[in-house]
């Protein structure tokens, strides 16, 4: 279960990010992630998922 709070769940991304997938893609087809609904989130808080650096930035 993703974490419902943006902050917490920018942080938990980026550290699975970080630690475990090459990509968001990678991500949300392992853990049955929808990459709209993260990517939605994650832009209502400021934030974009970069393919280059593999993190929400």
């Amino acid at each position: 279960m993703l974490p419902s709070d943006p902050i917490i769940l920018l942080s938990f991304l980026n550290t699975k990010l970080r630690d475990f997938y090459p990509s968001l893609d990678a991500f949300c087809k392992a853990e049955a992630a929808d990459k709209a609904t993260l990517c939605r989130a994650m832009a209502e808080i400021g934030y974009e998922y970069s393919a280059a650096r593999n993190q929400f930035v």
